[in-house]
């Protein structure tokens, strides 16, 4: 579901991106694994300019480090240099 009722856009705040990556990985049952990439639709993801896209890595990664550590693992690194998570 787009962010408050919205779609995402090229134009939606990182801020909001995050919010709704953060709500979207609260979804996933225990021990799922992921990647940033996988909370959204893939007509969303395309959406998101890539520069975002980095940027948005970054931010989940620090939150998963940070507030989200009781509940995100972060795994290693994809052959493509993407972020891999599992839910705990």
């Amino acid at each position: 579901m787009p962010i408050n009722n919205m779609p995402i856009t090229q134009s939606t705040p990182l801020t909001d991106l995050l919010s709704y990556a953060q709500n979207e990985a609260c979804k996933l049952f225990s021990g799922e694994g992921f990647i940033v990439k996988d909370l959204f639709l893939g007509y969303e993801w395309e959406r998101i300019a890539k520069r975002d896209r980095s940027k948005l890595g970054s931010e989940f990664y620090a939150y998963a480090q940070k507030a989200g550590n009781a509940w995100i693992e972060a795994l290693g690194k994809t052959p493509q240099n993407q972020q891999m998570y599992r839910r705990k």
